[in-house]
């Protein structure tokens, strides 16, 4: 019996949106769609799979976007979350627990491209996890902040500190699988030597 595809929820409350983002990801994944926040958190009570990524929009009538994430994370539900929404960002986000952040409009190849990337996370560490996501925030604000709006601003700053620790971390924890294991340069010579 072979593994099923992972399963992707896509929240959005315009419904033509919603599918499309559906379509767009069918032929590789399992979708499943809600229409709003209210109908996202009965899925995800409801579901019998685990859910491995959700596409959630901000902006949407009743319950929001982030109080879904909210939800989603006080509920310890453990699956990487993009906000795909048309609110652009603020540094609001610095203190919201989603792994990646689309404005709208996106393309079906950026939509796919997403979702590959969260899946992906999910199969790092909590710490190259949080790395990924406070690097996606961090490039986000750049792109819509001032350098001295980003300057004057102390989570930007705590921000980039964390960011930098986490590397650092990573880089010793690279470092130390390479002392420690023998095959380690051998593997990398096998990857070139097939590239």
């Amino acid at each position: 019996m072979s593994e099923q595809p992972p399963l992707v929820l896509v929240v959005e409350d315009e419904p033509d949106l919603a599918d499309l983002y559906a379509a767009w990801l069918g032929d590789e994944y399992r979708v499943r769609t809600a229409y709003g926040g209210r109908e996202a958190l009965d899925q995800l009570d409801e579901a019998d799979d685990e859910v491995d990524a959700i596409l959630l929009d901000r902006r949407m009538p009743g319950l929001s976007g982030d109080e879904v994430l909210t939800a989603v994370r006080d509920r310890g539900i453990d699956c990487r979350v993009a906000m795909v929404t048309a609110v652009e960002p603020d540094f609001d986000i610095l203190e919201m627990g989603f792994d990646d952040y689309l404005v709208k409009p996106v393309t079906s190849e950026t939509l796919r491209e997403t979702v590959e990337g969260l899946l992906r996370r999910g199969e790092y560490d909590s710490e190259v996890q949080e790395l990924f996501s406070l690097t996606s925030k961090k490039a986000m604000l750049e792109s819509e902040k001032s350098a001295s709006d980003l300057a004057d601003n102390e989570e930007y700053q705590r921000l980039t500190e964390r960011i930098e620790e986490l590397r650092e971390r990573a880089d010793e924890s690279r470092d130390a699988v390479a002392t420690d294991d023998e095959d380690y340069e051998k593997l990398f010579q096998d990857f070139d030597a097939d590239e």
